[in-house]
This record gives C-alpha cells, sequence and structure tokens, in this order.
C-alpha cells in the first residue's frame, strides 16, 4: 500500500483546463445576459407643463445681402513680364494677370454694376440699415479668387459680421 501511495505522490498532477473554461464562459455569458444598463437616452430630469405643446409658429428666415459676380468680357491674360499669355502660357511656374480689358459685373438684389466702389458703398448702406444681416458671395463660372477676394474686402470693409459663399456649379 505503501508503493501504490508513493506512486500516486510521484505521478504529475494534471488540471483540465477545458471544463475551468466552460465554467468561465457558462459564468460569463449568465452575467451579461441578467445584467441591466441604465437607459439615460430621451430621459431628462425636467418638469415641463402639461397642458402646452410645441411651439408651432415658423421663425422668420434672415434676409441675406446676395453678391452676385459675373464675368461680362473675359479680358486678354498676361504674365508676370507682360507679356501676352500664349498657348504655353509664361514662365515655368509663373502666374498670369487680367488686362484693364475684363469687366466684372457686380449684382447685389437687383441692382447691377461694373464699378467695385460702388458695391462698397452699396454694402456699407445695407449694413447700416440692419447690421445682423448676413452677405453671401457667389461667384459665377470664369471668376478668380481674385476677384472674390476684391468682394470680400468690401463686404468686411462695410462691417459684416457674416459672410458665406456659395458653392461651386460642377
Amino acid at each position: 500500500m505503501k508503493t501504490q501511495l508513493k506512486r500516486v505522490a510521484d505521478e504529475e498532477l494534471k488540471l483540465e483546463m477545458t471544463p475551468m473554461i466552460d465554467v468561465t464562459f457558462l459564468l460569463l455569458i449568465f452575467f451579461m445576459c441578467t445584467l441591466k444598463f441604465k437607459t439615460l437616452e430621451g430621459k431628462l430630469a425636467a418638469y415641463l407643463p402639461k397642458d402646452v405643446g410645441v411651439n408651432t409658429t415658423q421663425s422668420e428666415p434672415i434676409p441675406k445681402v446676395e453678391i452676385t459676380l459675373r464675368v461680362v468680357q473675359a479680358g486678354k491674360k498676361y504674365n508676370p513680364r507682360g507679356e501676352a499669355y500664349g498657348l504655353w502660357g509664361g514662365a515655368e511656374g509663373s502666374r498670369f494677370s487680367y488686362g484693364t480689358d475684363r469687366v466684372i459685373q457686380y449684382q447685389i438684389g437687383p441692382r447691377k454694376t461694373t464699378d467695385l466702389a460702388e458695391v462698397q458703398q452699396r454694402l456699407k448702406t445695407l449694413h447700416k440699415e440692419d447690421p445682423k444681416r448676413p452677405a453671401t458671395i457667389d461667384a459665377q463660372p470664369g471668376i478668380i479668387y481674385a476677384d472674390v477676394v476684391k468682394v470680400l474686402d468690401a463686404a468686411l470693409d462695410a462691417d459684416f459680421q457674416e459672410v458665406t459663399f456659395v458653392g461651386s456649379y460642377e
């Protein structure tokens, strides 16, 4: 009997991991199924009057000052050296500019003009009438960034606080 106990004691004790893992996963699934989360969505700690419904009146849309830019006459392109901008352009990496024959039409509401100074005066007048009124710049195809920047500067000089741009037509 002593030899038998010695042999059992000398044998390495092996733990079976599969049943332990099974029990662990069963406990995990049990706790996940019985767990209740607090639902905070849709519950506000506010006491609202029951007899008054949702306000159904529509808010008045704020009228915008709409500034539209159109190219009336494209004009001739010139490279930085003042030469006519030909088929291949100017020097490598150079930018072009337009001559004095380029004509841009500015439209503010129903009024149309080609004079930027008149646009500045009109914007100042409109801002004095309603200082909270926003402005929108709509650059039609053919308008370059320099044209838009001039109108943006005029709007900022007239103290417009909110100036937005209309998206592209592509």
